[in-house]
């Protein structure tokens, strides 16, 4: 039986997890001070769902995406070495690895404990942060005022979601997961598989909704094109 690391649950970790309950709580908050009271249950739940969403992506994403522009170091220290003549830089590393005791970098060295990569520089957030985020923003928007749009948007932001989770992980796979440890639970089963599951059932979910709310839209226009032919 492998030895537990002795920082798996040290101050660091139990403040990033606690964060990400923190922002659950304000994403379900805000649900119940917009949204209507006789909104579907379904829509309620996507609601949060969003807004749980684009909060990650602007707060904790964001803090990401901060560190890999800003903070620099000296590539000796390097736990993740930056992309051949990234910002042209040489002899120096960014991302969260570089970000000393800044909080935001220190959560994310706690997730690259299980996927090394985040301790360094994933163009990827620059979507999810630029575009994901607004996206999901307008998702609640739309959701909050009847609008139907929200079913087209959720289905693409789903697919890019969905996308977006298969390029992460899909050259890991294809390279025998060099980059992941998943020696124990929390790396494994909680940093690696829940946490990312998430933007996969979900995005799957919504899809499903969105896609029957808009079956039914086009029944019901083919039932009144019909009776429309016999009068």
């Amino acid at each position: 039986m492998s030895t537990l690391p002795p920082d798996l649950f040290d101050a660091t970790t139990l403040v990033s997890l606690t964060a990400v309950v923190v922002i659950l709580g304000a994403a379900y908050t805000l649900s119940r001070a917009t949204l209507a009271s006789n909104t579907p249950g379904p829509l309620r739940a996507l609601f949060i769902w969003h807004a749980f969403d684009a909060l990650i992506h602007f707060v904790l994403e964001g803090s990401f995406l901060y560190h890999c522009f800003f903070s620099v170091a000296d590539a000796g220290s390097a736990h993740y070495p930056d992309p051949e003549n990234y910002l042209g830089a040489k002899g120096v590393v960014h991302g969260a690895q570089a970000g000393g005791e800044n909080p935001f970098a220190r959560l994310w060295m706690v997730y690259a404990r299980a996927d090394r990569r985040w301790g360094g520089v994933v163009s990827l957030e620059l979507l999810t942060v630029f575009v994901v985020g607004p996206m999901a923003c307008l998702v609640c928007y739309d959701i909050a005022k009847k609008n139907p749009r929200a079913n087209v948007l959720m289905i693409m932001l789903a697919t890019a979601e969905l996308y977006g989770g298969f390029m992460t992980f899909c050259p890991e796979w294809l390279t025998g997961n060099i980059n992941l440890d998943s020696s124990n639970f929390m790396y494994l089963w909680v940093y690696l598989v829940f946490f990312n599951m998430l933007w996969v059932f979900i995005p799957f979910y919504a899809i499903y909704i969105a896609s029957t709310d808009i079956l039914d839209a086009f029944k019901v226009r083919s039932v009144f094109l019909e009776r429309k032919k016999l009068t």
